[in-house]
């Protein structure tokens, strides 16, 4: 495949149309369909013959010319004599650039230089356009996590705002709240990534955590700014609930025997990942259901941003019993629960006491059937709730923190939580995510950026400092030392030894750059900055 660098005049009169969306008038354009629809059989062809590493490179290969010409073009060249798929490839589609490759760190460089030079290397423009890629355009600079992450995502965002915020970049953090903002507006979603095959998903809702943000420069008017897109996330997620029989699931939401109103993950395709389309194909031939409900689960579990994790799975091991359909999350539920009363706020300021009494009546509603269905008393954690068995998940995960970060617990769960993550979770590098290792990304060992941040700050919010200080002290170390081991930070990191191991497993290699470490670090190093210190000269 070719590697382009092309500006073209089509890109900026995307760009220049898609500027003039911004505002509270919803736009749904046609939904763009995703490069495996676009190529159907040679797109099959391509990801199951492996002819790239990485599955995600083809799904954002840039033709040369429209879809339905390459596809002409496919079907009269694949009837000859001595076709080579690969040629056909090279000829008619341009690698995806590759942004952070020409970076060169300074060799004096320390680890807060390094985050305020990657803004720069991660921020993408808007003219960065490509006609007929499946990038979806975005009308203002954005940061993308790095590597194969050449897209904004969406839980991502949130958490790379926090470093943005705290190294003075208030304009850009905020262009990126209007830029999800206008994807709301145009699509009815925040999707997973601004690709069009991610359309069919979205991620864990953290836009009003966003906003919330960004009311601390912006004031209250912000809230009342972005009401159309809060409510438009809402009814997305809360889509068919009305009418929906006890005992049911529709989509995202589901009613349990008891009329109690939650969410799941879900995504509305149910056929292989365009970014992982041989991995999805392969597991599903482990399964012993059906293909279409394997990719459901699948899909679901990566609109979780947990892809993929043993919460996940029935037997706590195999990828291809993945059950993330049957599955109400802590996590979701506890953002859910945030939107309500973000927009019981939203409302309010607004002037519109029923539906802010509304709103307030539904996270209360929904605050208690998370406590009374999911705490774990026994066990001192929030567990994620089997609904269709009506009980609760025996894994623990770090998801058990959303209820501290967001004020959920009562101080005794709280402290129970703390107690819990001490003993079966904190590790010489940080916070494991679960407790089993599987061979899956959010499992043991690894550790992530923003569940250590969401750990740190829920812990102190409920007086649990030395817990708090403790996770930060841990995860500090690993990411500061693992910056002068590595020259770079990581998607995430081996939290089972004390220094230096960035993580591994999953379906793709160990992502360097990267926008929600660097976020969280960024963060983490003016709250706690004698423990950066400590991390940066540790003892001989």
């Amino acid at each position: 495949m070719r590697l382009v660098n092309r500006r073209s005049a089509l890109a900026a009169a995307l760009v220049a149309f898609f500027l003039s969306l911004r505002g509270p008038v919803a736009f749904v354009p046609e939904t763009p369909a995703p490069p495996s629809i676009e190529y159907g059989e040679l797109y099959r062809a391509v990801e199951m013959a492996s002819l790239f590493p990485d599955q995600k490179t083809f799904a954002d290969a840039i033709p040369d010319e429209p879809p339905a010409q390459v596809m002409a073009d496919y079907e009269r060249q694949k009837q000859l004599p001595g076709f080579d798929l690969r040629a056909f490839v090279d000829r008619h589609f341009a690698q995806p650039p590759h942004h952070f490759e020409p970076y060169k760190r300074p060799p004096d460089q320390n680890v807060s230089d390094y985050i305020r030079d990657m803004w720069g290397v991660l921020e993408r423009k808007p003219e960065e356009i490509e006609p007929n890629s499946s990038l979806l355009p975005l009308s203002l600079p954005y940061i993308v996590p790095g590597g194969r992450f050449r897209e904004i995502y969406y839980w991502d965002t949130y958490f790379t705002m926090l470093g943005l915020e705290q190294d003075g970049k208030h304009a850009l953090a905020l262009n990126m709240v209007q830029n999800i903002a206008s994807l709301i507006d145009r699509y009815g979603h925040m999707p997973n990534g601004n690709r069009s095959y991610y359309l069919s998903r979205s991620q864990p809702p953290f836009f009003s955590a966003m906003i919330e943000l960004m009311s601390a420069r912006e004031g209250d008017k912000v809230f009342v700014s972005y009401l159309p897109e809060l409510k438009a996330e809402y009814d997305y997620w809360m889509e068919g609930a009305d009418g929906l029989a006890a005992g049911s699931a529709h989509r995202r939401v589901l009613r349990l025997v008891d009329g109690t109103l939650l969410n799941r993950y879900w995504d509305d395709r149910a056929a292989p990942r365009d970014e992982s389309y041989r991995e999805d194909v392969e597991t599903a031939q482990h399964a012993s259901r059906p293909a279409e409900e394997v990719y459901r689960d699948l899909r679901a579990g990566a609109e979780s941003g947990w892809d993929f994790s043993s919460r996940w799975l029935a037997d706590g091991a195999d990828l291809w019993t993945i059950r993330t359909t049957a599955i109400a999350p802590v996590d979701l539920n506890t953002l859910m629960m945030r939107l309500e009363q973000t927009l019981a706020k939203a409302y309010r300021l607004k002037g519109d006491p029923g539906d802010a009494e509304r709103f307030m009546a539904l996270a209360n509603n929904r605050g208690a059937a998370i406590r009374r269905l999911m705490w774990n008393a026994q066990a001192g954690f929030f567990a994620d709730y089997l609904w269709q068995e009506g009980r609760q998940s025996d894994v623990l995960s770090a998801a058990t923190v959303f209820p501290l970060y967001f004020g959920l617990a009562a101080p005794d769960e709280a402290h129970a939580v703390a107690a819990t993550l001490r003993q079966r979770l904190l590790e010489p590098g940080g916070l494991a995510t679960t407790t089993t290792a599987t061979g899956q990304q959010w499992d043991r060992p690894n550790g992530w950026a923003p569940l250590q941040y969401l750990a740190i700050e829920g812990l102190r919010a409920y007086g649990e400092r030395d817990v708090a200080r403790e996770i930060a002290d841990r995860w500090i170390r690993s990411n500061v030392q693992g910056f002068a081991a590595m020259r770079a930070l990581v998607e995430k990191y081996n939290v089972e030894q004390r220094c230096c191991a960035g993580g591994a497993g999953g379906e793709y290699s160990l992502q360097a750059g990267f926008g929600w470490t660097n976020g969280v670090l960024a963060k983490l190093t003016a709250e706690y900055p004698e423990l950066t210190v400590r991390a940066a000269h540790p003892d001989p």
